[in-house]
């Protein structure tokens, strides 16, 4: 009778991790097009609790409006603006805001439900993925922040920091998701820790991504494969690459987030022969399932730089991020454990 309690809670956790994941992804595809549609910066204020209700009148809406005035994005890019307009942009941020709410909220309320059915030794790591939850509405508010300041557009420093912890919750959400839907018993197939050096270097291309949308370097070089008439942008020297300030030059950042593409596609061709010469049969699954998300998310790449960002294009760029993080997680997984 134990032991079926216990397995029935652990269905229960799986289920309920499956929903933050969906959740957590939903989360990021909200917040790519809240910053493609700039309107990160509608709201100017923390409001942890008032903020859950929208403006209901019109003195609400203009109070919103108002303050909003007085930022430099307003001064300098959107001063023609109307209400009607800003409505667009300030209903974006507010489900941001929102959706993030919602995710604390479904997340820690089970999670002490969970706790006391099942213990906190067997629910421990979960609270270190909720703090995680918790200081991810930090960093999104210090993104804001530096919007606020002499800017129209927040730091894409900042911004690649937020991208990257939601995507760590999700992948912490998601790991702990296949733990407890598989058997994990340790038995590496693949050696030589390419898996891990492959899930690093998709995390590494998602920070340089952020960099792009940060510095909207999407909407330069709109061409492929070549960056105008070069592989290298003629706007830039190629020393240049290698300085600090390459990470705040548009050209440069594009570059890199093009050539980490084409590193990633060597290292998984790499995996695909070294499996199939081996013939681990277990990974033939996960790691076509692998190439097929790899194959889409180059194709959405390549689409979006050349119709400069198109928003929608953009959007599901992003979201095959999702997908591919979610393709390298259960590789790594079944390559460890199955």
């Amino acid at each position: 009778m134990y032991k079926e309690t216990n397995h029935k809670y652990k269905d229960y956790i799986s289920y309920w991790l499956l929903l933050m994941f969906f959740l957590v992804a939903t989360m990021i595809v909200i917040g790519g097009l809240t910053r493609l549609t700039d309107s990160g910066l509608s709201i100017t204020e923390w409001e942890l609790f008032k903020g859950l209700i929208p403006p209901l009148n019109t003195v609400s809406w203009e109070i919103y409006f108002e303050t909003y005035k007085n930022t430099t994005e307003f001064k300098l890019q959107n001063f023609s603006m109307s209400l009607e307009e800003f409505k667009i942009i300030f209903w974006w941020e507010w489900a941001h805001r929102f959706f993030g709410r919602l995710i604390g909220l479904v997340f820690f309320f089970p999670l002490i439900y969970f706790t006391f059915k099942v213990g906190l030794h067997k629910t421990n790591r979960y609270y270190i993925i909720f703090l995680l939850i918790c200081f991810q509405g930090f960093l999104g508010w210090y993104m804001v922040q530096s919007g606020l300041i002499n800017n129209v557009d927040v730091s894409h420093f900042r911004l690649s920091i937020h991208l990257l912890f939601a995507f760590i919750i999700l992948s912490l959400i998601y790991w702990n998701y296949l733990s407890l839907k598989n058997n994990m018993i340790l038995n590496r197939k693949l050696k030589k820790y390419l898996p891990e050096i492959f899930l690093v270097l998709i995390f590494l291309q998602i920070i340089v991504g952020a960099f792009v949308a940060g510095m909207d370097a999407g909407k330069i070089y709109n061409s492929w494969p070549l960056m105008g008439d070069n592989f290298f942008p003629d706007d830039n020297r190629f020393r240049s690459l290698f300085r600090i300030s390459a990470l705040s030059d548009p050209s440069l950042v594009q570059f890199i987030h093009r050539n980490l593409a084409y590193i990633i596609l060597i290292i998984y061709s790499l995996m695909y022969f070294l499996i199939y010469k081996n013939k681990i049969n277990q990974l033939f699954k996960s790691i076509n399932i692998l190439g097929f998300i790899i194959i889409l998310q180059v194709i959405l790449g390549i689409l979006t730089i050349m119709t400069g960002a198109n928003i929608i294009l953009a959007s599901l760029h992003q979201f095959s991020s999702i997908l591919l993080v979610a393709s390298t997680l259960n590789f790594l997984f079944k390559n460890r454990f199955n």
